[in-house]
């Protein structure tokens, strides 16, 4: 591996922590018993793929779940279950990517949606203070307005055009291990980060350990 100047990170399951049992507990709550083909956290359907690349709008997404639960659930119970799964950023984790943005350029690339994309953007500033994406990245790309989600290469070729980066010089950090494949088929080095944290991938000075 060449000398890493340029670090991509995802968002869910690598710095903000996630669980995706709680959206299927949650529709049990709102009295959604069966979930058929249309929640599971080992799959998703064309329209969450279209939702998450922004060509399904939160409207539209909520008229879906409507019609594939047959419940007349509102707009908030629907964002309250597709929120379930976000739980928080340890502050660790916050701090650790400020120090490593004196050693790196640092990016995030995220597969999510509008509807998560309102509720943690919002939470995390009233924890913080401050906005994290503005603080912790030189840039952070999110699938719905890329209109492109990973594992294509689409979205990797454009973070690596816009921001100048030589991608042998660039690591790719996912936990889930198919979404290196677009980053690795445009030269980009990639780390799965099966178990642990990112905290146990650098040193005490902000320095990847290799």
């Amino acid at each position: 591996m060449n000398r890493i100047r340029n670090i991509i990170f995802d968002f869910g399951g690598v710095i903000h922590d996630i669980r995706y049992e709680n959206v299927g507990e949650a529709f049990i709550k709102h009295g959604v018993t069966d979930l058929g083909t249309f929640y599971s956290k080992d799959f998703q359907t064309p329209e969450m793929d279209l939702f998450e690349k922004g060509l399904l709008s939160p409207a539209q997404y909520r008229d879906y779940i409507r019609r594939m639960t047959g419940k007349n659930l509102s707009d908030n119970d629907i964002d309250d279950i597709v929120n379930a799964i976000l739980i928080d950023v340890p502050r660790e984790r916050v701090e650790l990517l400020i120090k490593l943005r004196k050693n790196y350029k640092v990016f995030l690339f995220s597969n999510t949606n509008q509807i998560n994309y309102d509720c943690f953007t919002v939470k995390l500033k009233q924890k913080y203070g401050f906005d994290i994406f503005q603080e912790c990245f030189d840039a952070a790309y999110f699938s719905q307005f890329m209109h492109c989600r990973k594992p294509a290469t689409e979205g990797f070729e454009r973070i690596i055009e816009e921001q100048h980066l030589v991608p042998s010089e660039t690591l790719f950090i996912d936990d889930i291990e198919k979404n290196l494949d677009g980053a690795r088929a445009v030269g980009i080095n990639g780390l799965h980060l099966a178990n642990g944290s990112i905290l146990d991938l650098f040193d005490n000075i902000g320095l990847l350990i290799q």
